[in-house]
């Protein structure tokens, strides 16, 4: 029978420096077979004992070890493991002291008040728990954490030192709370990040931190430029460009052509922010770019800009595409789609590889459409508006894809007047809609309006069509929504609780009114929380669903209004 002593198999020791003991050393002290003196392997290499105790004394018995039977070689094996693991330990050198890092910088801001500080540590405390989620009648706390940073910043807060750690490692798990996290960190908490690679990511966001230098210190920027980590060097050229445009292309030029094709798309990316005509010299340099990402982000740039000469160029393109035509005294759209996507188109970021079910020329034809200026149509039809030119019909059934062109440019160009005439009138189904059906579309074209207007839209939506095709739409608008919103929202969700409609299928606007209803509406809802009598069509057990869910809506506004009197320090009304 074998004894293998994988209960106690030996775990070798690590040793952070080498040991001045070798580990192949014999064992001198003698062992026997239970445990004390007697016969003793000489020389048994810890390798060896290692493999013994996985495979077991029966099969790889160990070279000297002798013992009175199976148990008391498997005892020696153990001693014999025990004595090397002590010489081993002993012998360990002393690792090398690092040095001390730098102090941390202050925090001139505010504490946070008593009670908000005791709110924080909950919502941070429920979240590393794991105990976030839909559990009842009881607010969901991870959820409320992103409004509950906003507002702190809002007041102008810093954290307290002990939260740190707990806020980084949430910002970590979420990306959507990173941008508040940070904020409110402050510098402190970016010192901090520099201190752990797992928090590395708080670098990306860190303008204006203690970690970077000043933009006027210009060789202190050049020095980190050239020997920063990668989100240190992005972080600093938002810094400078904030202060300084000209300054940060003049230091992004400086390492232009030796920076990785993934580096310099990023770089390319950054310039979004703040992007104007005088970057277009550049960016046309970067049509240029080995890269066939960093070309097609840097026309996708130049066409956000309509005076660019590549937004010219591309209209020239599709002007020969797109004109007006006339049958009779009907007015229409005329289509001739590009026959072929030559070198020219190319470098100016026409893709010229269709994606799959799409053809080639409908493909060219979108982005030649959405890459130019939407002020060259007007002119093209007569002097007609954008809602007149939308609503012309279009031949040959192009009509899809150049609804769909003319949406993403006005997206690309921040175009409000155009997003209104592809949007249409809220009350029209979006299958009969001027623009797009697509949801995901129309929500990145009301995000083009101004918010009231935003709010307003998709109020009326929601009172023409319910709250199946909402959700998105509603995701752009700014919390806390708009009183006409938020009772539109709430009307809606008491119809489908009255129609015995699947209740499962309205959870995530439930949620987003949970997160995004105005607190003071809480007293209104107080009605629905009650269980109604349920329809001999409806969903078993709907009806308490809904009042279980109508519950939590009303306990999480008021529990969101507490959290805004705690940190404006006065008590919740």
């Amino acid at each position: 029978m074998s004894h293998p002593t994988t209960a106690a198999t030996p775990t070798e020791p690590v040793s952070p420096s080498p040991a001045p003991v070798s580990v192949s050393a014999s064992v001198s002290a003698p062992v026997s077979d239970s445990g004390g003196p007697g016969d003793a392997p000489a020389g048994l290499p810890w390798e060896e004992l290692v493999t013994t105790a996985l495979l077991g004394t029966d099969r790889r018995p160990p070279a000297g070890v002798s013992g009175g039977g199976p148990d008391g070689t498997a005892s020696a094996v153990l001693d014999a493991a025990a004595l090397h693991t002590v010489r081993r330990r002993a012998g360990l050198l002393p690792a090398a002291a690092s040095p001390r890092p730098a102090p941390a910088p202050d925090d001139p801001r505010p504490p946070l008040p008593e009670a908000a500080r005791n709110r924080l540590t909950q919502l941070l405390a429920d979240r590393a728990a794991g105990s976030g989620g839909r559990r009842g009648a009881a607010p969901d706390l991870t959820e409320l954490i992103p409004q509950w940073l906003a507002t702190a910043n809002e007041h102008g807060y810093r954290a307290p030192d002990s939260a740190l750690p707990a806020l980084l490692d949430a910002a970590r798990a979420r990306t959507d709370l990173r941008p508040q996290t940070l904020e409110f960190a402050g510098p402190r908490g970016l010192w901090l990040a520099g201190l752990n690679p797992e928090w590395k990511f708080a670098l990306r966001g860190a303008s204006g931190s203690a970690l970077l230098p000043s933009p006027q210190d210009t060789e202190a920027v050049r020095k980190l430029w050239e020997e920063g980590l990668f989100a240190e060097r992005i972080a600093l050229l938002g810094v400078v460009r904030a202060h300084d445009a000209d300054a940060a292309r003049a230091l992004l030029a400086t390492t232009w052509r030796t920076e990785r094709a993934e580096d310099r798309l990023m770089f390319v990316d950054s310039l979004r922010t703040g992007l104007s005509g005088a970057d277009e010299e550049f960016l046309e340099e970067a049509l240029a770019d080995r890269s066939r990402n960093v070309r097609a982000t840097a026309a996708e740039l130049l066409s956000a800009l309509p005076g660019s000469a590549l937004a010219g160029r591309m209209a020239e393109r599709a002007l020969t595409c797109v004109s007006p035509g006339l049958t009779g005294d009907e007015p229409f759209v005329a289509v001739e789609a590009p026959h072929e996507c030559d070198e020219a188109m190319q470098r100016d970021g026409v893709v010229a590889l269709p994606p799959s079910g799409r053809g080639e020329r409908s493909w060219w034809l979108g982005q030649l459409v959405e890459a130019s200026p939407l002020s060259v149509w007007p002119p093209r039809f007569g002097g007609r508006g954008a809602e007149e030119i939308v609503a012309l019909p279009v031949a040959d059934g192009w009509g899809e894809e150049l609804h769909a062109a003319w949406c993403r440019a006005a997206v690309r160009q921040r175009e409000a007047v155009w997003a209104r005439a592809l949007l249409g009138s809220p009350a029209t189904p979006p299958s009969n809609g001027p623009g797009t059906a697509s949801l995901a579309e129309r929500s990145k074209l009301l995000a083009v309006l101004p918010p009231d207007e935003r709010a307003a839209w998709v109020a009326d939506f929601v009172a023409a069509h319910g709250l199946s095709e909402a959700f998105q739409l509603l995701g752009v608008c700014p919390v806390p929504w708009a009183r006409p919103l938020g009772r539109a929202v709430v009307d809606a969700l008491d119809i489908a609780r009255d129609a015995g409609s699947y209740p499962w299928s309205f959870s995530g606007v439930m949620g987003l009114a949970e997160r995004c209803l105005d607190p003071a509406e809480a007293s209104r809802l107080e009605v629905l929380t009650t269980t109604p009598d349920e329809p001999a069509d409806a969903s078993p057990g709907a009806n308490g669903y809904w009042s279980e869910a109508f519950q939590r809506l009303v306990s999480t506004l008021r529990l969101r209004a507490t959290m805004d009197g705690e940190l404006s320090g006065r008590p919740a009304g």
